[in-house]
């Protein structure tokens, strides 16, 4: 009588079953651990470019055009992307006056982080 090697169809399914349980539980958590990831990348890149847009007002007594700009004067090496958009598309925001330039204030234009 030989004795024939392999898994059942049963053992197959428990080792299926246990790692679709293990999967269940770790990936809402790494999910949930990029979203917060994101929203620090998104919050430090507001925050740089928001110091630059000041120290460019404080050196030139108004805001810059555009943020391109802000690289040409190297207040910034580079636009920063926005890291749900995977782009530089940022919302400029004016100031109340006109004269005083063409950015006062940046924020995403990723849905839900608008107000940033």
């Amino acid at each position: 009588m030989s004795k024939k090697l392999g898994f059942t169809l049963v053992e197959l399914m428990v080792v299926l079953a246990v790692i679709a349980l293990l999967l269940s539980v770790v990936v809402p958590d790494y999910m949930g651990r990029m979203k917060r990831a994101e929203e620090a990348v998104l919050q430090e890149n507001l925050a740089v470019m928001r110091d630059a847009l000041d120290k460019h007002y404080a050196d030139a007594g108004r805001y810059p055009a555009n943020l391109e700009e802000l690289v040409a004067k190297r207040y910034l090496r580079a636009i920063p992307k926005d890291p749900f958009t995977q782009a530089t598309t940022w919302v400029a925001i004016p100031p109340a006056d006109p004269k005083k330039g063409g950015v006062f204030d940046i924020h995403s234009s990723a849905k839900g982080y608008e107000r940033w």
